[in-house]
């Protein structure tokens, strides 16, 4: 590897951790204003509408004259608000209405699982299997987590949208790592959330998304806060710098190995949950945790080693 290689992999490796920091925050926030009487619709749209107003004249200032490339990219650009943006976070926020935010976070990064399952009931092509071992230890560690094993179960509600999210987490990568259209990260997340601000803004318009907020000040880390302060933060620490900086991170590592960076994303939403939120994983919430992260991560090395095989093969 040259040493301009090795700039751009340890570049890329700290903007995902900043962005795996700074993400992580947002369950934090969210939880916060909903328990202060916000609906999960509102929450959602009021992060993703302030992030699309901060970029929005740094948007259009960077695709002066490429207005070409946005047409030929409307695909991935839809992709990455509707599914990676708007279901994703949506999720999210009504996950963490029914559980705690740092396991909402855990569940959610169960989406190369998800993805990886999905390809083979359409390709009906079986997965190395060091893939199919990773996607059981990750499938015992849900089970684990949730406590059904237990008897103290999840609220099966926080589950369900937690795997939805899951799903747009997929697609997050997925579209944050193209960059075959030609549009840098920052305008490519001011479009992704332009759409997705708009997206929400019709379905909580025509009422399809319950939309409540209230001046009830929400609580973080014990201290009470004004609801504007916490949509800032939310809207510019855990929007427009986690994914402005996730993108980059993608377009320097690469899909696969910036989805295993992100991996540290659960792991500072149980730290933020501990310092802030002041709630303590149980023992064998941990065990699922951990069993989930090995498992998510050995479905990527099952990947890697496929695709690894496929080059050296003549």
């Amino acid at each position: 590897m040259t040493s301009a290689a090795k700039r751009t992999a340890v570049t890329g490796f700290l903007l995902a951790v900043g962005s795996a920091a700074s993400f992580a925050l947002s369950g934090i926030f969210a939880s916060s204003l909903m328990t202060a009487g916000w609906s999960a619709g509102a929450a959602a749209t009021a992060r993703i509408s302030v992030a699309a107003a901060v970029l929005l004249v740094p948007t259009l200032l960077a695709l002066r004259g490429q207005w070409h490339q946005v047409l030929r990219a409307w695909k991935p650009i839809l992709l990455f608000g509707l599914l990676a943006i708007v279901a994703c976070q949506l999720a999210y926020f009504l996950a963490v209405e029914f559980i705690a935010p740092s396991l909402a976070l855990l569940i959610e990064f169960m989406g190369p699982v998800l993805l990886m399952l999905w390809i083979w009931a359409r390709s009906r092509v079986s997965p190395p299997p060091l893939t199919l071992v990773g996607a059981a230890i990750a499938v015992v560690g849900l089970v684990t987590l949730s406590g059904l094993a237990s008897g103290g179960a999840l609220h099966p509600l926080g589950i369900i949208f937690a795997l939805v999210a899951a799903v747009g987490n997929a697609a997050y990568y997925a579209a944050g790592a193209s960059s075959n259209h030609g549009i840098a990260p920052l305008p490519f997340v001011g479009l992704g959330l332009l759409v997705a601000a708009i997206g929400l803004g019709i379905v909580c318009a025509v009422g399809i998304l319950p939309f409540t907020i209230t001046n009830v000040a929400p609580v973080v880390a014990g201290v009470e806060l004004s609801p504007a302060l916490v949509v800032a933060a939310m809207a510019l620490i855990s929007t427009v710098i986690a994914y402005v900086l996730g993108v980059s991170a993608s377009r320097r590592l690469g899909a696969t190995v910036a989805s295993f960076t992100g991996y540290s994303e659960p792991m500072f939403g149980i730290v933020w949950t501990i310092v802030l939120l002041a709630i303590v994983p149980t023992g064998t919430q941990w065990l699922g945790a951990a069993l989930i992260l090995a498992g998510v991560v050995t479905v990527k090395l099952g990947e890697m080693r496929a695709v690894q095989r496929r080059v050296t093969v003549p």
